[in-house]
């Protein structure tokens, strides 16, 4: 992996404006992350927070921070809230060499592995824990929901799950697992629903429930009338 991976693995299809950063964890592994954005701009995930979030729902540790974004507006929150150091990644010698593939087996026993998943969330607010697989065109991708002190911060599984598969090359997400430890029904929220039809239309998304269950939806049926606007795709690059 080079960095001109990395910034050809963005989605930003509104701003045109690819970032990259890495995360150094204090257990001495690398994650990447890039920008990744949504046509409801707040729901934006910015390559910063998916690296960071790449690397916690690995149940690592975030130490060291590289962003090629010095200026961003919530480097300091990051700062306070992960007691991380925070570096300029310069793209002539950045250290991509060591970032490994975060993909799983195509052959994983996929609900095993989402209650396996559920013990790597992190969720002191809540204690709520939710386990997230993306099925690509590379493999599975996993996600577990990540909770700050300021719950704004915070990303769901399923969203982590779609900008880490992105972030390490996946190019197509043809399907969603969901998985819940506790609660009647396991489901996307409204914010995941906008996120996932945008990046999987059409596509299956499979709820497992607590009690063992599962029911089997597709995205669109998940939010009717969703968030569309050709106007906002205009400067998209083709």
């Amino acid at each position: 992996m080079n960095i001109n991976d990395l910034y050809d693995r963005n989605y930003v299809p509104y701003s045109n404006e690819a970032s990259v950063a890495l995360v150094q964890s204090k257990q001495g592994s690398w994650f990447a992350g890039t920008r990744i954005e949504n046509i409801s701009y707040p729901l934006t995930i910015s390559a910063v927070q998916n690296a960071l979030f790449c690397c916690l729902s690995e149940a690592h540790q975030p130490d060291v921070l590289f962003t090629d974004h010095p200026d961003e507006s919530t480097l300091q929150c990051w700062e306070k809230e992960l007691n991380i150091s925070i570096e300029l990644l310069k793209k002539a010698d950045p250290p991509t060499q060591h970032v490994g593939n975060l993909g799983l087996d195509e052959d994983l026993h996929i609900k095993k592995t989402l209650h396996d998943l559920l013990d790597q969330a992190v969720v002191e607010e809540s204690n709520f824990p939710v386990s997230a697989l993306v099925e690509t065109d590379r493999g599975f991708y996993s996600g577990v929901n990540v909770e700050c002190q300021s719950w704004s911060l915070g990303l769901c599984a399923e969203r982590i799950a779609i900008a880490k598969a992105f972030s390490y090359g996946a190019s197509a997400i043809t399907g969603l697992h969901l998985h819940t430890r506790e609660g009647e029904f396991s489901s996307p929220c409204g914010a995941c629903r906008q996120v996932i039809i945008e990046h999987l239309p059409n596509c299956q998304v499979h709820l497992h429930h607590a009690d063992g269950s599962e029911s089997v939806h597709f995205s669109n049926d998940l939010l009717p009338h969703s968030f569309q606007s050709s106007s906002l795709s205009k400067h998209k690059t083709t």
